[in-house]
């Protein structure tokens, strides 16, 4: 039998760090405390191809539940991602199609695994149950909603005011994420702070169904260095497949008075000991930051490796010490070279990269994907990523 942790310390920072709402306010404690292995919900939906920190920043929250003893259940929305959430969506959200879920869905659970252990989840898919409701079963759950408190939603009542499209497919996400509630006997579930709204819809589908209602817990959203909320439709992210030196150059970018938020939503360092640190010296308060993280999703050496390379390029004003020789075949193109040299994560990125001016040959902008590569020919991918051409 599973064994709970009920340290009240631990329970008291997992209901406060990073948590923006905690509703209701003593129901979660007082189960904590009781020491009853709860069903921790946190559904994700594959609309893009990539886990950024934001995203990650939830799941660290299931990771604490996961270190006290306590079950998630994983929801893929295959079958919400089809309708799409229209959380924090100032227009409406095109449907996405089945090919490009399955795509999407390739490396997902590898990346969640970064953050929590995957085989110790219980892993649903949410087109189990959404794809076998019958018009009359949906109706029935519709029932349970008004238009008026849909419109009451923060930005669909913007959006109705400024005349733009509201479809009605739009008001049927969150009963359906209410109705993954009832069919996984949520306990609790997690999602940013821009969900409130689909999570207590999840109490009221609950209430209607005769089941216990969950607990919902919101987290801080992250801003990237932009200052603007981090999102993959944007394409400001910082991924968790990020090369290290990569994701430390970009948390080294961000603005200072984001590093609070970092540090509480991505590390455990004690907040007290972080503040202390900005205050006293933003920029190794943030190369600090930027090493627990790199570390996190990487490793110690990775993270050190990140900021050697950080401090040269940028401190230092030069080229890293040593520049990776990648042996490839004669021929061989620019934007292949730069992913078997793993300089580049994907294609879609090598292309915007060098759409935005972002890579050099020899120090010379280029801007072809399909240029021949020389022998000894120097790539440089950004201003933080370096490979020599070797070819065999």
């Amino acid at each position: 039998m599973t064994k709970v942790n009920i340290d009240t310390k631990k329970i008291e920072e997992m209901l406060t760090r990073n948590v923006m709402f905690l509703k209701p306010q003593d129901q979660l404690k007082e189960q904590l405390e009781g020491g009853k292995v709860l069903r921790i919900k946190f559904g994700v939906d594959p609309t893009g191809n990539r886990i950024h920190v934001g995203r990650a920043a939830t799941i660290m929250k299931l990771r604490d539940f996961q270190d006290m003893g306590h079950q998630i259940v994983l929801i893929i929305g295959d079958f919400t991602a089809l309708v799409g959430d229209a959380s924090d969506k100032i227009k409406e959200r095109p449907m996405l199609k089945k090919e490009e879920i399955k795509e999407n869905l390739k490396n997902y659970l590898q990346e969640i695994g970064r953050v929590i252990d995957i085989d110790k989840c219980e892993i649903r898919y949410n087109s189990e149950w959404l794809g076998k409701l019958d018009f009359n079963e949906i109706a029935e759950i519709a029932n349970n909603f008004s238009v008026a408190e849909m419109l009451d939603r923060e930005n669909f009542s913007k959006r109705y005011k400024d005349g733009v499209r509201i479809s009605l497919r739009e008001f049927l996400y969150p009963l359906m994420q209410g109705y993954d509630s009832v069919m996984v006997d949520a306990d609790v579930e997690l999602g940013g702070n821009d969900q409130l709204f689909n999570m207590l819809a999840g109490r009221t589908v609950q209430k209607a169904f005769k089941k216990s209602q969950q607990s919902v817990i919101g987290t801080k959203l992250l801003n990237a260095a932009d200052g603007t909320k981090m999102s993959t439709s944007i394409g400001n992210c910082i991924f968790v497949d990020e090369l290290a030196n990569e994701m430390f150059g970009k948390i080294m970018s961000g603005k200072d008075e984001e590093m609070e938020t970092y540090f509480e939503a991505l590390t455990r360092v004690d907040m007290d000991e972080a503040r202390k640190m900005i205050a006293d010296d933003p920029r190794n308060a943030k190369a600090w930051l930027a090493k627990e993280i790199v570390a996190f999703f990487h490793d110690e050496k990775a993270a050190e490796k990140a900021e050697e390379e950080f401090n040269t390029i940028f401190r230092d004003k030069g080229k890293p010490e040593e520049i990776s020789k990648v042996e490839a075949k004669e021929g061989i193109e620019l934007l292949d070279f730069m992913v078997e040299a793993h300089l580049i994560v994907s294609k879609t990125e090598g292309r915007h990269l060098l759409e935005q001016n972002g890579v050099k040959v020899n120090e010379e902008v280029v801007t072809a994907q399909d240029k021949v590569l020389m022998d000894n020919d120097e790539i440089r991918v950004g201003k933080r990523r370096w490979a020599i051409v070797k070819l065999t």
